[in-house]
Order: structure tokens, then C-alpha cells, then sequence
């Protein structure tokens, strides 16, 4: 064996070949195309089964070399699994092909305990074929494309070069006619025009018209809490070039309509490359109508090469190779076959179904089936019921050939909507007689017939193409299984759900990729379960374990509807333990929802009612995390630390660390906005030396522990006047928090202390910078109340940074489009500065409107971290109101003590500055160093903040 190995070339034998423009190798009587995808012998074109002839490509391409049998299978098989008995099944159909005997001559050999090799002598050295071009990286989302799509290399050329001019193209055509396959080979062809930005989004699975902005969002990666989508959707689609691949549009056309419209009309840079059955009927919309592969016309003079001419007929005969091996149309048989392809109108997949049944009943046999199912009357029709009759009867024939195991099985899975995994598909498709390794048998036989899909890149999962499906799913209810099935599925997500609940620990993209996958499903399965033939309870139990997948999703719109919807189910008398898991999940929703957090107090109070009740010690925990949050929100910080001493409480006899580590985040953060900054930052350092013990995400956080946790220490550490060390640690947050992926988490990294400490430390570059991306961040997620505030912080960062003529009506109006979300405890320092413009515009009135608004705010709550400031602010109007006021000496002062008692440095720091600036004016120049003087002493940190190089200047100025 090692003689053949020496002495074989190592480079291939090019021909050009004018017409294909590809490259053949060459070797004995056969001629490879790779392109192409052909094998002649002796210039005829010799048919090969799909899978051998990508083995025969692979080996050839790599003469001489031994190729590992794993490396075959990964290279050939891609993403499906398969074992070494369908690698050698192949490879015995290549050789008979090859008529590679193993006597005389040699093509393919095996090498025992290694691989493969191609040893055929080549017909002469030439240059290796030079490397092709690194590829564009593939989005996650556009499918795999076909080895080859037959019969449609114009139409495809066309389709693209369409794009190129025009902005939205819909390919129009019936069903099964190929738009799909035809859509996403374009897609690949323009990625690299696109930069990779090539999304495909599959309608298929959406019942619901009115999730179609949610289903693209998804498919982009946005995470959607809010009601209305779009102005997220066109904040994304404004910042790169994108295509757009909708496909199986048909059905959700009357809403997808206007919504494509508005997307085209309102980002420029996008393009929308649409599949249906219909047109769209929009402005803008250019249509592209796919016709059915071109048949073998009705003549008795064609001869065999006359007929595999048209592409109908090359797909029919490929397909038989690749379900049965090795196949060669005789003269015999030719006839029918074009027969066929005629009957079938050119429609791709009934072509397909036809050429999987060869293989048991022949072309004869296939054919007489074929007429008896079949009318020639429904050809040529052009409204959408004759091309769904064709459709229908091709499956309906087909159907009727499957054997009763195949039958039962594709009925079954008609059930899941989308991808599934076997797992799943075992789960609800098998029983009844039939075994789980009878229904996986079933399941790859129905995937080599066409009528399952792969699917999946990472993990194998299967889809049923939507005209299968519909068909499939009407089959089920013909045969009274539907209730049956629907209950199997419902129950077997509910018990999905339940494990994702208790596997927290994997890292939430990770876990996401799992789980998040099965959102159809999840929908269809409490759809069903909530309908007349139903199982209400069954739903309420899907809802309860379902939360934890919406909270992770930021789908708190959906969780309040689903959770509502349980709870009427569930009734006055239903069990209460359930009750009290789906008031918690209506109350999370509606705290961390669209505005509706004045909803959730009474509903949350309601959990911890029952909580204490079933002696629940988790949902207790939760309960009362969940009205501290609730307090937090409406600024009543001295009730919330009371909540958050009772949580202590409750989470001092809990089993899990996390409990207690939770405990002193609350209390620290309600001693922030208390102001006692020491005792928060005791709390706060004690969380941060815990975080190691988080070996999964407490289930009652919706929001990343590790990131929440340092962003109020980079707060705490601020106004303690450690200006480096926080300063650092927003930044270190903001990178952690992209990284993260978590849309909500990451407003608050941004909101909390990035932009917020920026601002203070004078840097209105980072300000503005942060707050730009806060504000797309917001409107890419739909998170309504961070953006509110984006836009207030904005506005200020323009009237600090250009001029208060400009950005002084810009906050004011933010603050008042605000409503009700100014007072929550982010917006207060925005009204200290809008004090603090109206004082620099010299409109003294509106300063001291604002600010005794702020300070009784401040009193009324409790909300005492801020008011150092606001004291010296209210000084510094009184300033402008009168040079001499003593009572603005009062203020600076009263400020200044405060700061102290809370160990806000920070604080003191700009007091210090007030007090100078006024010693200054007056000529008291060494009460004025000596206030400066102590507060800088107790700034060891952040000298290039701002206010430390104010400081510094007045020293220096003083001391002159």
C-alpha cells in the first residue's frame, strides 16, 4: 500500500471548461466537475448518489493523502449524526459507480484503523488550485445553503442583481415551488456586499400576525419588553447595511405589510428580500414570480440526454441517487419520468416526495401512483387554492406511501412549531407501540424522503417544512389524535421547563441557546392548553415553570399577559401554591415592565401573604425583594430599609449563601440613598467579597448580580471621594456589561454610574458618550423608562458641556415628557441640575422653584444621599440672587456638615469650593485655604476630576 502512496501526484490535472467556467479533475475515463458538482465518463454525465459524490470531491481534492473516517463524516454529514456503517454505504455505492473493483482499476481505498485515500493516477501535475477567498462570516440565523439548487443559477443571478437597485424584492410563487432555497442562496451570494449582515427570518412558526416586529427583532438579537417593537427595530436597522430575508410570509401579511413598508422607507441601509405566495402590495416593492421548474415537454422524439436537459428532470433523478445510491435513467424509463415532472407542474418539493418512492416502488410503479392521484384539470391555475390542492395532493400521495409507523410519527410531530430536538420529538411523538429507537428510525427516514428538514448548526434538531406541517397537522386531527398529541407536547415542555428552572448555573447565554430556542413552542403549547379542548390546568403549570425563561428574555409584557391569563384559569379555589407562583411572576412582570409598577405592590403583598402562609421561605424572599425593589422605585427608602432588614431576617435561616449576600446588597443600597455611605459601602464590599459563592444566579434576581453589585459600589465609592477606584470600576462595568448580553442589566451599568460619574467628574466627552449609548441601547431594547431618562441626561450634557441657551429647553421638556418616572431615585440629581441651568440663565425664579421642589422631595422620603448638593446648589442661587446673602453662607455650611455625617468626600469637596469662591470674593482668603485645604486632604484619589482642579487653582491662587 505504501508503493501506490509514493507514487501517486501530488497536484491535480485543471481543465477549463468554457461553459461551467469550472475545473475538472481528471483521472482515467471520468472527468470532475467540484464545482458543479458533475462526474463524466467518457464525456457522458454519469449520475452519483449526493452524499458519495461529496465524498468522491472531498478525497480527490486531497490525492494521495489519508483522510480520517471522522473528518469524512464532519466534512460530508455537516451537523447530522451518523455512524461509520452509512460512511462505508457510500463509499461501496462511489466504487460500484467507479467500477472500481479492487482488481484492477483503483479509485478509492481503505486503510484500516485510519481512513480513505484517493489513489487514481492523475493525467498530469499541474499547480494546486489556489486558495479561495476567506468567507464572510456566516450570521447565525441564514441557513446552511444547498449543495446545488437545480435550475435556478439565472433566476438567483437575477434575484441578486435585483438588490443591488432595489431596496425590497418579494420572490412570489406556490408552495414547495423553491422561493425558500432560492431566497437563501442569494442570501449567501451577497454577504460579503452586506459585511455579513444577512439575517434570515422565518415566519413560519408565528400564528400570531402581531408578533411579526418580536420575530425579527429576536432573529437580530434584540431582547423586546415593550409593546411596540418598531422604534427599537428601525434604531438597529439605521446603523449598519442589513438584508433581510422574510420567508413564508404569506400568512402574516397583513400585518408584516405596513411594518416592511416603514423599515424600508425609514433605514436607508437595508434591503428586504421577501418569499410568499402573494405579493405584499407595498410601496417601494419590486416582485419577482417564481415559475415552476422548466419540464420535458410532451414529445416522443426526446431522448434520454434530452430530457435530464431540464431541470425538473435533473432534480427527479438526483434524488433518487440520493435516497437510493447509484442511479442511471435508461432509455425505458426516461419517458416517464418526464411524465412525471410534467404531472408534478415543476413544483421542487412534489418532485422530491415522487423521487423518495422510487426506491420501493419503482419509476413505473411511482408513475401509475402518481396518475391516481393526480388531476390534470388543477395544472396551470393561478389562484391560491389550485396551487394548495397540487401541493396537497402530492403530500396527500405521498402520505399514503409512508408505512403506518413513518405515518403516525410525521402526523405526531406536526404538533411542534419550528426546530426541535430529538429529545423532544421522542418524547411526544413515540409511544402507542411505537419504541424510541422505532420513532428515531422513523424520523431519519422521513428526513432522507424530504419531508423532515434538518436543522441547526450547533446542535441537531429537526423542522417540518410549513406546507408538511399544515398538511401533517390535518392528518392528526382526521385521525382524532390531536388532543392526544397536543397534551403530550404540552406536558413534555412543561417538564423542559421545570429542569431550566433548576439549571441557573450555566451562563445565561449559554442557557439561553438552550432553552430560549423553544419560545414557539412554549407559546403553542399554552395556546393549546388555554383553548376550549384544552387542559387549563396543564397551562397553569406550563406558566408557573415557564417565568423563569421570560424574566431571562426581558419578556415582561408576555409574563404579565400569560400570568394573568393562568391566574383567571386558576380561579378563587385553586391551589395556592401555584397561586402564589404566578402572583409572583404578574408582580415581577409588572415592577420591571413597561411602567406599570404602581400595579405590583398589592400583587406582591398578595406572594408574600401566601408565602407566609405555605411557610414557602423562596418565595417569601422574593416577595419581599420584590416590594423593597417596589420602594426603591416610588423613593420611600426608609420603608424599604424596613423590607430589607426583614429580608435579612428571612434569609438568615436560608440554606443558601446567596440569600445573606442578597441581604446586604438591599440594605446597601438603601443606605446609599438613605446617605449613610459608610455603613452602605461596609454591605456593599461584603457582597463583592461574596460573589464567588454564586455558583448559580439567585432565581429571584432578574438582573446580573455580579454587574448591579459594582455598579452601586462604583456609586458608593464616588461619593466617598475614592474618584479613581470608581472611575475604574464603571468602566471594568461597562465592559462586563456588553459582554453580558443582558439588555435590562446593562441600562442600569450605564444609567447607575457610568453616565452619572462621568458627569460629575467633568469628563462631558464620556458623558455624552455614554449616554449616547444609552439612549440607542433603549430604543434598540424598547426599555421606555431608561430612555426617558437618557434623553433628560442628554439634554443636560448639552447645557454643561455647549450652552445652557441650548440644553436648558432641552432638559426642562425631557423632564416634563418624564411624567411620573421623575420620581424615581435616578431622575433626582437631573432636577438639582436643572436648579443649578436655571441659576446659570439667570432665570433665579425657576431655580428656586425647582429646587425647594427637589429639597421637599428629599425630605418627604428620605431620599437623603443627594441633598448635600442640593443645599449647596440652593446656596449658589442665593448667590445670584444677592452677592452678600448670608443665608446662602447658611446653606454651604448646613451642606457641608451633612456630607460629613454621611461620608460623602465628594460632597464636602464642592462644598469646600462654594465656601472659597464666596471667602474669595470677599477677601477672606485664609478661612478660604483653610476650608480647601481640609476637604482636599480627604481626597486621596481623582485628581483630574473636575472639581479637584478647580480646588487646586484656588489653592494655588490663595496661597499667592
Amino acid at each position: 500500500m505504501s508503493n501506490i502512496f509514493d507514487s501517486l501526484p501530488r497536484g491535480l490535472w485543471c481543465v477549463p471548461d468554457d461553459n461551467n467556467h469550472d475545473s475538472a479533475i481528471s483521472f482515467g475515463p471520468f472527468r470532475l466537475f467540484p464545482k458543479s458538482r458533475l462526474l463524466e465518463r467518457d464525456g457522458a454525465h454519469l449520475h452519483v448518489g449526493g452524499r458519495a459524490l461529496d465524498i468522491l470531491i472531498f478525497l480527490a481534492e486531497r490525492p494521495g493523502e489519508v483522510v480520517d473516517k471522522r473528518e469524512l463524516v464532519k466534512r460530508v454529514w455537516a451537523d447530522v449524526n451518523v455512524d461509520d456503517g452509512s460512511l462505508r454505504f457510500h463509499i461501496a455505492a462511489l466504487r460500484k459507480a467507479l467500477g472500481d473493483t479492487g482488481k484492477s482499476a483503483r479509485y478509492v481505498v481503505n486503510v484500516p484503523g485510519r481512513g480513505y485515500c484517493f489513489v487514481a493516477s492523475l493525467a498530469q501535475i499541474a499547480p494546486a488550485l489556489p486558495a479561495p477567498p476567506a468567507d464572510v462570516p456566516l450570521p447565525r440565523s441564514l441557513p446552511t445553503p444547498l449543495a446545488r439548487v437545480i435550475g435556478r443559477d439565472d433566476v438567483i443571478e437575477k434575484i441578486s442583481a435585483g438588490l443591488a437597485l432595489h431596496r425590497f424584492v418579494t420572490v412570489v410563487g406556490p408552495g414547495g415551488i423553491g422561493k425558500t432555497a432560492v431566497a437563501v442562496t442569494v442570501g449567501h451570494r451577497r454577504l460579503a456586499h452586506f459585511d455579513g449582515n444577512v439575517f434570515f427570518v422565518d415566519f413560519g412558526p408565528v400564528r400570531k400576525p402581531e408578533l411579526a416586529a418580536v420575530t425579527i427583532a429576536s432573529t437580530l438579537g434584540l431582547s423586546i419588553n415593550a409593546e411596540d417593537p418598531v422604534p427599537a427595530l428601525l434604531t438597529h436597522l439605521q446603523a449598519k447595511p442589513t438584508l433581510l430575508i422574510f420567508d413564508s410570509c404569506e400568512h402574516v401579511l397583513e400585518t408584516l405589510a405596513p411594518l416592511v413598508e416603514r423599515l424600508v422607507r425609514e433605514a436607508p441601509r437595508l434591503h428586504v428580500l421577501a418569499t410568499s405566495r402573494e405579493s405584499f402590495r407595498s410601496e417601494g416593492e419590486r416582485i419577482f414570480r417564481l415559475f415552476p421548474l422548466d419540464c420535458p415537454p410532451r414529445r416522443d422524439d426526446l431522448a434520454v440526454a434530452d430530457i435530464l436537459a431540464y431541470p425538473a428532470a435533473q432534480l427527479f433523478v438526483e434524488r433518487i441517487a440520493q435516497s437510493s445510491g447509484p442511479f442511471q435513467l435508461s432509455a425505458e424509463e426516461a419517458p416517464l419520468v418526464a411524465d412525471i415532472c410534467r404531472r408534478l407542474d415543476g413544483i421542487a418539493l412534489a418532485i422530491e416526495l415522487a423521487a423518495g418512492r422510487v426506491n420501493a416502488y419503482g419509476i413505473a410503479g411511482t408513475a401509475s401512483l402518481l396518475d391516481s392521484r393526480f388531476s390534470l384539470q388543477w395544472r396551470g391555475r393561478r389562484t391560491a387554492i389550485p396551487r394548495h390542492q397540487t401541493l396537497s395532493a402530492a403530500l396527500d400521495w405521498s402520505y399514503d406511501l409512508l408505512p403506518a409507523s413513518e405515518s403516525a410519527i410525521l402526523r405526531r410531530l406536526s404538533v411542534f412549531v419550528g426546530p426541535f430536538t430529538p429529545e423532544a420529538a421522542a418524547a411526544v411523538a413515540s409511544g402507542d407501540g411505537l419504541s424510541t429507537s422505532a420513532t428515531m428510525e422513523a424520523i431519519d427516514n422521513l428526513v432522507t424522503k424530504s419531508l423532515i428538514a434538518p436543522s441547526g448548526a450547533r446542535t441537531l434538531r429537526y423542522r417540518l417544512l410549513d406546507t408538511t406541517r399544515t398538511y401533517a397537522l390535518g392528518k392528526l386531527n382526521e385521525a382524532g389524535e390531536a388532543k392526544r398529541i397536543a397534551q403530550r407536547h404540552a406536558e413534555y415542555f412543561r417538564d423542559l421547563f421545570e429542569r431550566a428552572e433548576a439549571e441557573t448555573s450555566a451562563p445565561l447565554l449559554d442557557w439561553l441557546g438552550v432553552y430560549g430556542a423553544e419560545l414557539d413552542n412554549l407559546r403553542a403549547a399554552l395556546d393549546w392548553a388555554f383553548s376550549a379542548d384544552g387542559d387549563a390546568q396543564l397551562g397553569i403549570a406550563l406558566t408557573a415553570v415557564a417565568v423563569t425563561l421570560w424574566i431571562r428574555l426581558s419578556l415582561f409584557s408576555e409574563c404579565r399577559e400569560r400570568a394573568r391569563t393562568a391566574l383567571a384559569a386558576l380561579g378563587d379555589h385553586g391551589d395556592e401554591r401555584v397561586r402564589m407562583q404566578l402572583l409572583a411572576a404578574l408582580g415581577w412582570s409588572l415592577m420591571y415592565g413597561e411602567g406599570r409598577a404602581r400595579e405590583a405592590r398589592p400583587i406582591l403583598e398578595a406572594t408574600l401573604e401566601l408565602a407566609d402562609k405555605l411557610d414557602d421561605k423562596d418565595f417569601r424572599l422574593r416577595a419581599l425583594w420584590g416590594l423593597c425593589i417596589d420602594q426603591f422605585n416610588n423613593g420611600a427608602f426608609g420603608k424599604a430599609r424596613v423590607l430589607a432588614d426583614r429580608f435579612a431576617e428571612a434569609a438568615s435561616s436560608s440554606p443558601d449563601k446567596t440569600d445573606l449576600m442578597l441581604a446586604d446588597r438591599l440594605t446597601a443600597v438603601a443606605l446609599h440613598y438613605l446617605g449613610d455611605q459608610n455603613g452602605a459601602r461596609i454591605r456593599i464590599d461584603r457582597v463583592n467579597a461574596s460573589l464567588h459563592v454564586l455558583a448559580e444566579k439567585p432565581k429571584i434576581f432578574p438582573l446580573d448580580v455580579r454587574l448591579s453589585t459594582q455598579y452601586f459600589r462604583a456609586r458608593i465609592l464616588w461619593l466617598q471621594g475614592h474618584a479613581d477606584q470608581a472611575l475604574a470600576l464603571a468602566e471594568q462595568n461597562i465592559h462586563e456589561g456588553r459582554a453580558n448580553g443582558h439588555a435590562l442589566t446593562f441600562c442600569s451599568v450605564l444609567g447607575q454610574a457610568a453616565c452619572p460619574i462621568a458627569f460629575l467628574a467633568g469628563d462631558y466627552d464620556a458623558a455624552e458618550r455614554y449616554g449616547t449609548e444609552l439612549l440607542e441601547h433603549t430604543d434598540r431594547h424598547a426599555i421606555r423608562l431608561w430612555g426617558l431618562w437618557a434623553r433628560a441626561f442628554n439634554a443636560l450634557v448639552i447645557a454643561k458641556r455647549t450652552d445652557v441657551e441650548t440644553g436648558l429647553p432641552l432638559l426642562r421638556d425631557e423632564l416634563n415628557r418624564a411624567g411620573d418616572a421623575r420620581f424615581l431615585p435616578r431622575f433626582l440629581p437631573l432636577l438639582g441640575e436643572l436648579a443649578a441651568c436655571f441659576g446659570q440663565a439667570n432665570q433665579i425664579h425657576n431655580g428656586f422653584d425647582t429646587i425647594e421642589h427637589a429639597l421637599a422631595r428629599c425630605n418627604d422620603r428620605q431620599e437623603r444621599w443627594y441633598l448635600p448638593e442640593l443645599l449647596r446648589i440652593k446656596g449658589e442661587l442665593m448667590l445670584k440672587e444677592s452677592p452678600q446673602s448670608e443665608a446662602a453662607d447658611t446653606c454651604f455650611y448646613e451642606a457641608m456638615d451633612l456630607a460629613a455625617q454621611q461620608g460623602a468626600d465628594f460632597w464636602q469637596l464642592r462644598c469646600a469650593i462654594s465656601i472659597a469662591q464666596v471667602r474669595l470674593g470677599r477677601d477672606q482668603r485664609t478661612d478660604a485655604l483653610a476650608v480647601l485645604e481640609k476637604a482636599c486632604a480627604t481626597m486621596t484619589e481623582g485628581s483630574g476630576i473636575a472639581d479637584m482642579r478647580i480646588a487646586r487653582d484656588l489653592i494655588a491662587q490663595l496661597q499667592t
